[in-house]
């Protein structure tokens, strides 16, 4: 009896250790799991926190750039009222002509509008417009020539250099005086400039646009784009389909890794050594600033284009030519179309790259006073990028906010570029 007793205490003693066991390993993977989900809490949190703290520092710099190019979209004007009948000797039909400001100018539209300026503003009052004042009656005048059987003319001109900074509260005493009168009295304001938009650099901050330099990014974009998208990705096609895997292949691989990480005034300085010694005439012109910029895009379309292309599932081509398709169409009419959206991703990345670069440009003369806008892609020509950095050098006040400005228009065609480039990815974009 004793003996029994003594087992059930032992089997009861050995079920106590091993039910002790059972809830220490239990024990042990609750706090397991508990820290497992922790730590994924915590990853969640942190992705989260990232995503959170990338969207706001966006939204500062576009709302900062913003809030800073307001005012380079408005400019100093003076309101008054410009005779017209029977000031100048000319007939309407003289508008129509070739050169109608040159005709206004010589029928003596500049002393019309400084005799109203003294009339407006008191002795001395032609000097408070701008030099080419006048330029701007004359393009209303050619606009709409019923205008010269108009008795007057309410006209809102640019004000000089002098008078914007003294408008600001910055420059000559006597000015700043003169201004806060003109103020009062509702003649001098602050306005929009619409034809900051539609007209090209200037010497004057008042008189400076942002149309030319856009027009020449677009030119050089555009010969960017013609060049680089197809020859990147026949190369990427090629490399990934048809080239035998090889050392030369290996070393044209590498090669081409190490060119999408070269610095862009390298391509600059291949650019000025290579297009302008072909085509000397042809300098600061876009067609040249978008050839070196597509040596500078090419790689990255290539690198995209064949890790798309190499996403393709073998089952596709597989079947292709199981149905009798040539290997030039299952690389065409499958592999192509279904590889496009990734292909559309690298080339976006490049060509937002190419957009916003100055070094290679600078290399090669695309830094020049432009006065017109490009008439063609071998036109003298600027960028956007440059013409930044050119009116960020200057010590006017002035040019300092059409600085902003000038960003703000960058990355809104940055945002345009991206926003088609990206519709045109889901547009081809095919799910299996």
């Amino acid at each position: 009896m004793q003996r029994m007793d003594e087992a059930r205490v032992a089997a009861d003693a050995r079920a106590a250790e091993q039910e002790h066991i059972r809830a220490t390993r239990r024990a042990r993977m609750e706090a397991g799991l508990a820290r497992r989900y922790m730590v994924d809490r915590l990853f969640r949190l942190a992705g989260l926190s990232a995503v959170v703290f990338s969207a706001l520092v966006l939204a500062f710099l576009l709302v900062s750039m913003t809030a800073n190019g307001v005012s380079g979209f408005q400019r100093s004007e003076l309101r008054m009222a410009v005779p017209i009948r029977g000031t100048m000797q000319i007939d309407a039909q003289r508008l129509g002509q070739p050169d109608p400001a040159g005709g206004l100018e010589l029928a003596g539209l500049p002393h019309v509008i400084d005799s109203a300026a003294n009339a407006a503003f008191g002795k001395g009052g032609a000097r408070l417009l701008a030099d080419d004042a006048w330029r701007e009656v004359a393009d209303t005048l050619i606009a709409d020539p019923s205008l010269l059987n108009n008795a007057t003319l309410e006209v809102s001109l640019p004000a000089s250099d002098k008078l914007a900074i003294a408008q600001r509260g910055d420059g000559d005493p006597d000015l700043r005086t003169i201004a806060r009168r003109l103020e009062r009295e509702g003649k001098l304001v602050r306005a929009l400039d619409f034809g900051f938009l539609t007209r090209s650099d200037a010497t004057s901050p008042q008189s400076v646009g942002i149309w030319g330099a856009l027009k020449g990014s677009i030119l050089t974009m555009l010969v960017t784009l013609v060049l680089a998208f197809p020859v990147g990705v026949l190369a990427a096609l090629y490399l990934e389909e048809y080239a035998p895997r090889n050392r030369w292949t290996d070393l044209i691989e590498i090669s081409i890794n190490n060119l999408a990480a070269v610095p862009s005034i390298i391509f600059g300085l291949l650019g000025l050594a290579v297009f302008l010694g072909l085509f000397p005439n042809y300098r600061s012109a876009p067609l040249i600033g978008g050839m070196t910029l597509a040596l500078m895009t090419m790689p990255v379309i290539v690198i995209s284009g064949r890790n798309a292309i190499k996403g393709v599932p073998p089952s596709v081509r597989d079947a292709a030519l199981a149905v009798g398709a040539s290997p030039v169409q299952v690389v065409f009419h499958h592999v192509l179309p279904l590889a496009l959206p990734g292909i559309l991703t690298g080339t976006i990345i490049g060509m937002a790259r190419a957009l916003g670069e100055t070094a290679p440009l600078l290399m090669i003369g695309m830094r020049a006073f432009v006065a017109t806008p490009p008439g063609d892609l071998t036109s003298p020509s600027s960028v956007l990028p440059v013409q930044i950095f050119l009116w960020s050098d200057e010590i006017d006040r002035g040019f300092v906010e059409r600085t902003s400005a000038a960003i703000v228009v960058l990355l809104a065609f940055l945002l345009l570029m991206n926003g088609l480039a990206i519709y045109l990815r889901n547009r081809f974009e095919k799910r299996w």
